[in-house]
């Protein structure tokens, strides 16, 4: 092995996997008796668990007694007349996707990421919305699942237009390219300034590693960045815009959702 390659770039990706999300999920069914079931249609990855702590504030989410996940519980709300399955705390593009691995293998239909992030466009208000359509791939899963590049975009445009229409009726929404980033703690000024004069709207840790799997595998995966921050300007308070804000997303999403899986899906 060359000690100046990262192993990162040496990824057999056409080969298939020894270790299934399927595998895992009968290990969790055995140990814990559960039945075969399958997930919702659409479920969530609630990136900052603040929407899920709400829904079992509220008495309105009961959590799954099938899910077959050693890592998370899944929380079941119905919303506009749509079956919705929520994972909390699914942090970073990492455990996002090991998450959606076993959502799709479960029989879910559409996942989306719903994550806080960063401004990184200057005249963003916060809180807002960015439906990310493309991702600066400044991470590490993406690369276990399509070749290397510098981007990659979302597989499923149609989804992203759904989700910019609906929002409209919650707060100012954009779309566009994000910036995912593994290192939130790493966001030097001369990167925030790189990406934002490339056109980047938000950073965030998930957009990349999610359009990735969603590209090797054909699931049909969204991003959606509620912009709570600036990282250019820590003196700002963090706004995620309440548990009001986040259901008003959340039915949005669904919405989308019913809109997207009803019509042609790319």
């Amino acid at each position: 092995m060359s000690a100046d390659r990262s192993p990162l770039l040496d990824h057999p990706i056409d080969a298939p996997s020894v270790f299934t999300p399927g595998d895992l999920m009968d290990a969790v069914r055995r140990a814990r008796q559960l039945d075969v079931q399958p997930v919702p249609p659409l479920c969530i990855l609630d990136f900052d668990g603040d929407l899920s702590d709400g829904l079992v504030r509220d008495g309105t989410a009961t959590p799954s007694a099938s899910w077959a996940c050693f890592h998370t519980q899944m929380l079941i709300v119905k919303i506009e007349g749509m079956e919705c399955g929520v994972v909390p705390r699914t942090i970073g593009g990492p455990y996002a996707v090991l998450i959606a691995e076993q959502l799709h293998a479960a029989g879910a239909r559409l996942i989306v990421g719903l994550t806080s992030a960063g401004r990184l466009k200057p005249d963003l208000p916060m809180p807002s919305i960015v439906v990310a359509d493309e991702a600066v791939r400044d991470e590490g899963t993406s690369l276990h699942y399509v070749q290397a590049a510098t981007t990659i975009t979302t597989p499923t445009p149609t989804l992203v237009t759904h989700l910019s229409r609906e929002f409209e009726t919650v707060s100012l929404v954009e779309h566009g390219l994000v910036w995912t980033t593994d290192a939130p703690y790493r966001e030097t000024e001369e990167q925030l300034q790189r990406w934002a004069t490339a056109g980047a709207l938000a950073v965030e840790m998930q957009a990349a590693s999610l359009f990735a799997f969603a590209t090797a595998s054909g699931a049909h995966v969204g991003l959606v960045a509620l912009v709570s921050n600036s990282p250019a300007q820590s003196h700002e308070q963090f706004d995620t815009g309440g548990h009001g804000y986040r259901l008003r997303v959340l039915t949005a999403v669904a919405r989308a959702a019913g809109a997207f899986l009803d019509g042609p899906h790319r």
